[in-house]
């Protein structure tokens, strides 16, 4: 390894840059992705159990579905000046980037997804994550949902309306197009043993 690139893997992240510049980071994919925001960067927590359980459960429904729509974990959206990566992004099949060569192209999306998840992690910000659930659907996202694995709820966003905070036995919203019955707690009850 060059000296240059062992400099760059350790040396604190520029902590103002443009987005431009954020896109062309080399790290900005490692995990945890990083986000930008008002010309800041900065690294998503790490998950943890109950995330990843949520994260792959959800991914696993939506799919099973077969709606026209798919749910992509860590998707990269890059849109109306910011690049924050959901937990779930769910985008029509048609809207998938494909490159020439017919294949699903690399990298992330320059649009909003239709849907964004977000689940809570240990030590993160509720604010920060409202905050890019909010953004997206202000550039064209649907539906919003934001889990709270120690609360056993769930915060629903749409456009235009005072979000829902869903517990226990309430059912939660899903795009129109997506038959996707799913409670507070039957989403909670994925993580009981």
């Amino acid at each position: 390894m060059a000296v240059v690139e062992a400099l760059e893997m350790t040396a604190a992240p520029p902590q103002s840059v443009t987005l431009p510049k954020f896109l062309q980071l080399a790290y900005i994919n490692e995990s945890p992705a990083w986000e930008y925001r008002h010309g800041e960067i900065s690294q998503k927590p790490m998950g943890g159990s109950k995330h990843s359980l949520l994260q792959k459960r959800l991914v696993a429904a939506i799919d099973a579905t077969e709606s026209g729509y798919e749910a992509f974990p860590e998707l990269r959206c890059t849109l109306g000046g910011r690049s924050v990566v959901p937990d779930i992004a769910v985008l029509a099949s048609e809207q998938v980037p494909v490159g020439e060569d017919g294949e699903i192209a690399s990298g992330g999306i320059n649009t909003a997804p239709d849907w964004v998840i977000e689940i809570l992690s240990p030590n993160q910000s509720q604010t920060r994550v409202t905050g890019n659930i909010l953004h997206c659907l202000r550039h064209g996202t649907q539906l919003g949902w934001l889990l709270d694995p120690e609360e056993k709820s769930v915060l629903c966003y749409q456009p235009d309306c005072l979000p829902l905070l869903l517990e226990k036995a309430d059912p939660i919203p899903a795009l129109p197009q997506i038959d996707l019955p799913l409670s507070a707690a039957a989403i909670f009850q994925w993580l009981k043993r």
